[in-house]
């Protein structure tokens, strides 16, 4: 499954949007999302649709995307990671 063009990312482009409020996210290219320096977010396509990767613990969950509600899982899973995530102690 290839990694999905502008063309396919165009049709994502409420749910990038959404991704790109998350500060912690950093978007290196179109479609790409890093969090901590490490690939945290992609997307693919192929003839059956459009699908996230998304890093919800060592390994990366694939969902599908081509509904408002797979892009709504794929939120959901985001602000889960990132709200679970340990938070560094602040420095005295």
């Amino acid at each position: 499954m290839k990694h999905a063009g502008l063309e396919a990312l165009g049709r994502l482009e409420s749910l990038l949007r959404a991704l790109r409020e998350f500060s912690e996210l950093k978007e290196r290219s179109t479609g790409v999302f890093y969090w901590k320096s490490k690939p945290f977010l992609h997307f693919h396509e192929d003839v059956s649709g459009l699908y996230a990767d998304v890093r919800t613990g060592p390994e990366f969950e694939r969902f599908p995307v081509n509904s408002e509600s797979g892009k709504g899982a794929v939120l959901k899973a985001v602000r889960h990671v990132l709200a679970s995530a340990p938070r560094s102690a602040p420095t005295a």
